[in-house]
């Protein structure tokens, strides 16, 4: 069973989401395991201090680095297999599926969680990889931390049901997912390509091939000079 554990100051954060949904179902069907902790758990003074100004002077303060020491090392001895350690910071790996693939093989995830400023630089040696959800600037790290997890567990056989919904996303083999209508057929004038009306099992899925090509061009055309070049991996995330 996969476990996801978060080491942050505001440890209330997850529950809500990871409780509901898909990501609420699975953990029901015992799919994943999660836990959250408290960073303030492991510090010594009356006032639980997870941060302190930083050298030099400067703007805001700096999450301190024995807290998150002494956190990592105590929730490491847990469980029986040491979890992969994932920090996120603007110089880290960006995101992608194909990174989520990759993670989606560890057994066990402890996601360390931001604020302030950013983290004492001494905490990264603590770090197996560090990760950067994109080029923006967020209060912590307990969204990205969210935004992976979901992501991690859409990849677990049976979290969605349909065990061809997560091959069949953007990004899973390199192109943008193809439009998609629902009823009604025709809506304030807008119709449904007739293909999706016809029955044509083939006919739809060429259609819906030329749809993920049309698409990527017009909205990543980097996605698609890498399609193009051999870059595609695998069939198509919903975001």
């Amino acid at each position: 069973m996969r476990r996801y554990e978060t080491l942050s100051v505001f440890p209330e954060f997850f529950e809500p989401y990871l409780s509901s949904s898909i990501m609420g179902r699975a953990r029901s069907k015992g799919l994943f395991e999660f836990a959250a902790y408290n960073l303030r758990d492991w510090t010594h003074d009356r006032h639980n201090t997870v941060d302190d100004a930083p050298f030099g002077g400067g703007q805001g303060m700096l999450m301190k680095p024995e807290p998150i020491f002494e956190a990592v090392d105590d929730i490491q001895t847990r469980a029986e297999a040491p979890a992969h350690v994932v920090f996120f910071s603007p110089v880290g790996e960006p995101f992608t599926q194909r990174c989520a693939e990759r993670l989606a093989g560890e057994e066990r995830i402890l996601f360390v969680c931001g604020r302030y400023e950013g983290m004492d630089e001494r905490v990264y040696t603590l770090a197996d990889e560090v990760i950067s959800l994109g080029d923006f600037v967020l209060t912590g790290g307990e969204l990205p931390a969210l935004c992976v997890i979901d992501a991690l567990v859409r990849l677990i056989p049976g979290a969605l049901g349909d065990e061809m919904s997560a091959r069949d996303e953007s990004f899973s083999d390199g192109l943008l997912e193809y439009e998609q209508y629902t009823r009604p057929a025709e809506y304030r004038g807008m119709k449904v390509p007739e293909v999706l009306l016809s029955g044509d099992h083939k006919a739809v899925d060429e259609w819906r091939l030329a749809s993920a090509l049309e698409r990527t061009r017009r909205f990543r055309p980097d996605l698609y000079e890498a399609y193009l070049n051999g870059g595609g991996h695998g069939a198509r995330s919903a975001l």
